[in-house]
């Protein structure tokens, strides 16, 4: 498969992740990717920040320390991974693997495009899943196993879907990973 013009200056990971994007492109409409893509948006911000709220809440009603920490270093998880990712994308321009395997469009430099096209490093859902299921497994080690998974679903269905290149989702997985961690030290600072 050959690079199109707008990557030929690209760094060498840059021209690896233009050859996957185009490689995995052809499953795109695929019921299994699109699938896979529908289930991913529930680690987009609204839903993963629901879901940890919503552990946090169940522990504090029910009385149950362990699930209300546990929903409490989730949500402040998913917070500073969210805020991590942020800077980053306002600051980096990419285009989005759907560009380039629709118009041939692809380009990565400093920039503040605001648009969601131009937004693509790092992946954000893969930030999110990540800094989340490592937090719930901190109260829950048995959920180390199914959360790992889970991640590693959700980043690897950007790429066939054309949402994200794999070094976005790398990127993401590092954020996640250490704001997860960030908040574990913190919350070693405190009382029991």
């Amino acid at each position: 498969m050959d690079i199109p013009d707008a990557a030929q200056d690209a760094t060498p990971i840059e021209r690896a992740d233009v050859r996957v994007a185009q490689a995995a492109a052809c499953a795109r409409e695929h019921p299994l990717v699109r699938a896979g893509g529908k289930l991913s948006e529930l680690a987009d911000q609204p839903p993963l920040i629901a879901i940890s709220a919503a552990t946090l809440a169940a522990g504090l009603l029910l009385r149950r320390p362990r699930l209300a920490r546990a929903g409490a270093r989730m949500l402040a998880s998913h917070l500073l991974a969210t805020a991590a990712k942020t800077v980053i994308k306002n600051r980096v321009d990419r285009t989005r693997p759907n560009l380039l395997v629709e118009e041939g469009r692809y380009e990565m430099a400093s920039g503040e495009t605001p648009g969601k096209e131009m937004r693509s490093f790092p992946s954000g859902h893969t930030a999110g899943i990540v800094a989340v299921t490592r937090a719930l497994t901190r109260d829950y080690p048995e959920s180390s196993l199914p959360g790992a998974l889970v991640s590693v679903a959700v980043a690897a269905v950007q790429v066939p879907r054309c949402a994200h290149y794999p070094s976005d989702l790398a990127a993401g997985a590092l954020i996640g990973v250490a704001a997860e961690a960030a908040v574990d030290r913190a919350a070693r600072l405190l009382p029991p």
